[in-house]
């Protein structure tokens, strides 16, 4: 099946911890021409485990919407896939994630040691669900063993819609540099559509790197975090070839609200809040007021007053 075609080469990438509905759908407004869920477990989905449930909960306003699924067993991803498919656009398999306690089950990054069975996912896939399937890979297991290329070709032939490729390796984790060579290489290789992610944090980081490698479109991570107005830059940017400036933290009430309505965990409420403190010129100190705060109605009092005070000042 063809990959949908999006209002924007700007998507949001599933990230762990980050990106729960209402953060999604903060970034969708903003201008995100997809949004993924966080990574959920094939076996938790078949055993109707209520967390993983909730993690896959979608905002009306994800239009596509796609799930990201991790396993080792491909009957269970293929199981899961099956039971979630009528909620979703768009169905990812992890073949990317470096975090020990998922690689220790033979899952995320770990397949990169077996191109041949991430293609056998795919294929059992795209037999058995009736929507595109794509899958998101790093460079390879170290520098060694870069492989990007081989399973990108093997995953095209087995019927993959697209491919997303982190220019990371598995053992470089989150450090140095995203290897974007690599990432043009496998462009130059396949006819589906190539997705690039890695290192991308500003709109001139993105410019620069969808010029060097021609991919069809970048996935941000670190970048989108506390800052989903980075979506409507790149696009402003794309048509204009200038965009403007957002102060984040006036962002962050409307991500409050969405987190009352999705009764998101108020522990991850924190979490978010700080994120979108990180540029502020005194932001260490109401980085201590938010830890201080003991429930949304504290967070959005404080917020509120915050930047009603600011505004004053620059007044």
């Amino acid at each position: 099946m063809k990959f949908p075609k999006l209002d924007s080469p700007a998507i949001l990438s599933p990230m762990a911890g980050v990106t729960d509905v209402a953060f999604r759908a903060l970034c969708k407004k903003y201008g995100a021409g997809l949004t993924y869920t966080e990574f959920v477990s094939s076996s938790s989905i078949i055993r109707n485990n209520t967390k993983s449930f909730n993690k896959i909960t979608v905002d009306p306003c994800e239009k596509p919407a796609a799930i990201q699924l991790f396993g080792n067993s491909i009957n269970e991803v293929v199981e899961a896939a099956k039971l979630i498919e009528n909620r979703f656009d768009i169905i990812d398999v992890n073949c990317g994630c470096p975090a020990w306690k998922v690689i220790k089950t033979g899952a995320g990054s770990q397949l990169l040691k077996d191109p041949e069975k991430i293609a056998k996912f795919i294929e059992k896939l795209t037999n058995n669900v009736n929507k595109p399937i794509t899958v998101k890979i790093r460079s390879g297991i170290d520098e060694r063993s870069i492989n990007a290329v081989r399973i990108a070709k093997l995953v095209e032939a087995a019927g993959a819609s697209a491919i997303t490729i982190h220019g990371r390796t598995q053992d470089q984790g989150y450090s140095g540099k995203a290897d974007w060579s690599i990432i043009k290489a496998v462009k130059e290789q396949v006819e589906i559509p190539v997705i690039g992610n890695g290192d991308v944090f500003s709109v001139n980081d993105f410019q620069e790197k969808i010029q060097y490698s021609s991919v069809d479109a970048i996935m941000i991570a670190r970048g989108a975090i506390g800052n989903p107005f980075i979506f409507t830059q790149i696009n402003q940017f794309l048509k204009t070839g200038s965009f403007e400036m957002c102060e984040r933290l006036k962002i962050l009430p409307q991500y409050l609200e969405l987190a009352g309505k999705y009764q998101i965990s108020f522990p991850n409420i924190l979490r978010q809040a700080l994120f979108f403190t990180k540029t502020l010129e005194r932001g260490a100190i109401l980085r201590v007021q938010i830890t201080k705060c003991k429930n949304l109605e504290e967070l959005e009092t404080l917020i509120y007053n915050y930047i009603d005070e600011e505004d004053n000042i620059l007044v």
